[in-house]
């Protein structure tokens, strides 16, 4: 058994963890076949902002798909092949096919993306509800109570 495994079957099992099941899953679930390409960064740009940035050299707009379902952001890039058949002395910069995925949050939220230079940026957004905010709770007294 590995340690995460371990490590998820002890929370499981503890009783100060209720409702953390799914959570756990999804930490811990990662997707077949994914590797390390394409090269990512994840950046705080503000307080409950980030940007997700993906080196995607060799790609345009055109080629690269994001999406979001579930939870899961999913970045997907296809280069059509040109039709131009090339005689390549080295080729160091990838066009291979990717698909990159990303689980977020239940609070977290994709504003936007823009590309540059070969750098796909995503932006993302920590939104907290004010309800799960934190809080102060002020204690009271109850008169009944101080002359007893």
């Amino acid at each position: 058994m590995t340690s995460t495994r371990r490590f998820t079957t002890d929370l499981l099992n503890d009783p100060f963890f209720i409702g953390f099941d799914r959570v756990l899953d999804r930490m811990t679930a990662t997707t077949p076949g994914q590797n390390n390409y394409p090269p990512y960064n994840i950046v705080k740009t503000e307080e409950n902002s980030y940007a997700l940035e993906l080196a995607v050299a060799g790609f345009s707009e055109d080629d690269i798909e994001i999406e979001v379902k579930e939870g899961i952001l999913s970045i997907e890039g296809c280069k059509d092949a040109d039709g131009e058949e090339r005689s390549y002395l080295h080729r160091g910069i990838s066009s291979r096919q990717f698909k990159r995925t990303f689980t977020l949050s239940d609070t977290m939220v994709v504003n936007g993306a823009n590309f540059v230079n070969g750098v796909l940026t995503i932006e993302l957004e920590n939104v907290i509800p004010e309800e799960k905010k934190p809080r102060k709770i002020e204690i009271t007294r109850k008169p009944e109570l101080l002359n007893g």
